[in-house]
């Protein structure tokens, strides 16, 4: 039932301040390098901290935070691909970061819970109380924000972060799946870090995911990684082995990384790899089709900054990864940066959208066809 509490602060429409004025975000995004025949505008502004994506069936946009423990809806209303309203959907939450919506509700990952809200598109300017489909995740703030897919097996995958830079704790580390209602639980990864990107190739319905690696081993080590887990079992080094082929200087002694799963790819050391998907649309060219596009958040303890741009991974006719390159770049101009892409999510007209926490904006990435297809 719901509480007056929650209808006097959940009715009102958000009136929260940007980041940045409208017209300096869009002077800013003047900055972002695409591939030629590609454009990029805002889809919104003023969703604070702006972290995971999810897309409902109505097409409203959602999206968790982590800072600020609370879950926006955003809607476009006239089709324009501007939002023309967002919408408080909780507040108060503990590191909100991970959603997924699924047959007409959503999901949230708040820390050690995974929230449900029913039938929430024909409620968003007065949201239900949630369900607890469970509340048996750790309670560990370190690395315990969520990020959540559902799988096509219809379990929806959650990892749980060590918490720590480098430890080895029992019961983190994980990539943990469960049943639609909490039944079920059980580990289906090992040896991951921190991911916060999970995504099914569309034809091979195998999992991939983004695995940041440890700290204070220089600018340059260990890289961040792309990992490929076909099936369940499979352990990725954590916290013996790092990116496949270098062992840990305090954990790592008497063991073999030939021993664990190596990544897919190795990503640059400290990009703070997040958010990923792969695209299935027909607004890009074709040779997009099941590619993958990682948003890469961006370093916060390296000498010099890198990542926060979007990669655009290669992978072959097998789904094999044959290369990678940056395909949006911008957000940090020499060594400051006014935004962090985190996550990425197609739209049903084949669009992108890029969540930015730090500036508190959604934007949308199209072809114009304006140029040659590459």
């Amino acid at each position: 039932m719901r509480t007056l509490k929650k209808l006097c602060s959940l009715l009102i429409l958000i009136a929260a301040t940007p980041v940045f004025a409208a017209d300096d975000l869009s002077a800013k995004l003047s900055q972002i390098s695409l591939p030629p025949g590609f454009e990029i505008s805002i889809y919104a502004e003023g969703v604070e901290n702006a972290r995971q994506l999810a897309l409902g069936d109505r097409g409203t946009v959602f999206t968790g935070s982590r800072k600020a423990g609370v879950v926006h809806a955003v809607v476009d209303q006239n089709g324009d691909h501007v939002a023309d309203r967002v919408y408080l959907i909780d507040k108060d939450l503990k590191l909100p970061s991970g959603i997924e919506f699924r047959f007409g509700s959503l999901y949230v990952g708040a820390l050690d819970r995974i929230l449900r809200y029913d039938d929430i598109e024909s409620w968003l300017d007065q949201p239900p109380e949630p369900d607890v489909v469970t509340g048996n995740f750790p309670d560990k703030t370190h690395h315990g924000w969520k990020y959540l897919r559902f799988g096509p097996d219809d379990m929806l995958y959650v990892p749980v972060g060590a918490p720590c830079n480098i430890c080895d704790q029992p019961g983190f580390a994980q990539i943990r799946r469960i049943m639609a209602d909490g039944s079920g639980m059980e580990t289906y990864a090992e040896g991951v870090r921190n991911s916060v990107g999970l995504a099914f190739h569309p034809q091979t319905k195998q999992l991939w995911f983004t695995d940041n690696g440890r700290d204070l081993m220089g600018d340059d080590m260990p890289g961040d990684e792309l990992n490929h887990a076909p099936r369940a079992g499979m352990h990725f080094g954590y916290p013996w082995c790092h990116q496949g082929d270098t062992r840990d200087p305090e954990f790592g002694e008497g063991k073999s990384c030939s021993d664990y799963t190596a990544p897919a790819l190795t990503l640059g050391a400290h990009v703070a790899a997040l958010g990923l998907t792969f695209y299935t649309g027909s607004m890009f060219p074709e040779s997009y089709r099941n590619q993958l596009f990682i948003a890469q958040h961006g370093s916060w303890n390296r000498s010099e900054k890198v990542g926060y741009d979007i990669l655009l991974v290669k992978l072959d006719d097998n789904g094999q990864v044959s290369g990678s390159e940056v395909f949006a770049s911008g957000w940090l101009q020499g060594q400051d940066n006014w935004g962090r892409p985190n996550d990425v999510m197609q739209m049903p007209d084949g669009s992108l959208l890029v969540s930015d926490d730090q500036a508190g904006a959604i934007y949308r990435i199209s072809w114009t066809g304006e140029a040659p297809a590459p």
